[in-house]
């Protein structure tokens, strides 16, 4: 199974190790009698995308053929049609790139063809498909973009020169004067930053994403003093303070390592209770943005994440759902986590590339850019 995640890797499949455990598990139920069963619950375990499947089908043949047919002198790893893996025609193990280093060596990174200019191809370009050098431009670019998501209405007061007339210093000058109001003063609702609350999805489906969105979500809490940021997959985790740290790709690194659940399975409507009830009083002041970054895949039970999602949505004023992949063409949220959000979300948006992150900042500066505030001040 471990060399069967080697080669799906370089095929272009996204396998975490927690889900080869899996594997390992369910195929100790189903047992090894049955070669269509046995594809069933790789399937079903380790493909995460429609697009997918051909690939994995024909790496399944490959790899479990029969030892006596011979075969040719490809190697396993060099399966599929995606472009970004190229394999090295001299090596017995896939082409490797290790996404903690600045640089990457040429021999081990992964190719892309027709890559004039990595950061240009890179705007457009799937999160999951950077080679080595685009994902090092890529993470430079969301740590240093600036942020803008709107103002709220406080409810306290400044002076100013228009706006409703300030009865409190209008009835002390005119004491002051003898009763005489001699100029009428006025104000307006002073305004703040609205804060932000990032709850991102780091399991296993979302494998291929997690990484880079963590480069997001620590540039957007570089950008605002008022963002706070959560982990989950089988548990949820607050990483506020290491996101917002100086030395972003060195915080990103310490998350990674330091999470015991990374990788593993989902539980986004547990997830949501466990912040609702312990963190939403600490951080769901003045009406937040709620982003929560998630393909949808839920293992948990379907009626505690309605509930739970109704009661964040009542917590903000506004949330939005970011889901990478609905940035594929033919993508339809048909996972019963994604039904289910569906019903809450004020925004169902794409965060697959950096021009979705773009579209996300813009639209993120425009939501309360209007005088019709939302009823929260």
């Amino acid at each position: 199974m471990l060399l069967f995640g080697r080669v799906l890797r370089a095929a272009g499949l996204q396998v975490h190790h927690a889900r080869l455990l899996d594997a390992v598990r369910a195929l100790e139920w189903v047992g090894l009698r049955s070669r269509a069963d046995v594809r069933a619950v790789l399937r079903s375990l380790l493909v995460h995308r429609r697009d997918d499947l051909a690939v994995f089908d024909e790496a399944f043949d490959a790899f479990f053929r029969a030892h006596d047919t011979g075969g040719s002198n490809l190697p396993l790893f060099s399966l599929g049609e995606r472009a970004r893996v190229v394999a090295r025609r001299n090596a017995g193990a896939p082409p490797r790139v290790d996404l903690d280093s600045e640089v990457a060596s040429p021999a081990d990174a992964a190719l892309a063809v027709g890559a004039y200019s990595p950061v240009e191809v890179s705007r457009s370009k799937d999160f999951g498909e950077l080679t080595a050098s685009e994902f090092a431009e890529a993470r430079r670019l969301l740590l240093r973009m600036p942020w803008e998501v709107g103002r709220r209405r406080t409810r306290r007061w400044r002076r100013s020169s228009h706006g409703a007339l300030d009865l409190p210093r209008t009835v002390r000058r005119a004491a002051a004067r003898g009763g005489l109001a001699a100029d009428l003063p006025f104000r307006v609702r002073a305004e703040a930053r609205r804060p932000i609350v990032i709850l991102a999805d780091v399991s296993g489906s979302m494998d291929r994403y997690s990484r880079i969105l963590l480069y997001f979500a620590c540039g957007l809490s570089r950008a605002s003093a008022d963002v706070e940021s959560f982990l989950f997959a089988t548990r949820l985790t607050r990483v506020t303070s290491h996101l917002s740290a100086a030395g972003g790709h060195h915080a990103v690194t310490r998350v990674v390592r330091g999470l015991q659940d990374w990788g593993g399975g989902t539980r986004i409507g547990e997830a949501l209770r466990t912040f609702n009830t312990t963190w939403a009083r600490r951080v769901m002041r003045h009406a937040p943005v709620v982003l929560v970054v998630s393909d949808g895949w839920d293992r948990g039970d379907p009626d505690l994440l309605d509930r739970e999602l109704a009661r964040l949505r009542r917590s903000c004023s506004r949330l939005v759902w970011l889901n990478p992949l609905l940035g594929a063409s033919g993508y339809e949220p048909l996972t019963r986590g994604m039904q289910v959000a569906l019903r809450h979300v004020d925004d169902f948006l794409p965060v697959h590339n950096l021009t979705s992150v773009d579209r996300l900042a813009s639209h993120l500066r425009g939501l309360f850019s209007h005088h019709g505030l939302h009823r929260h001040l």
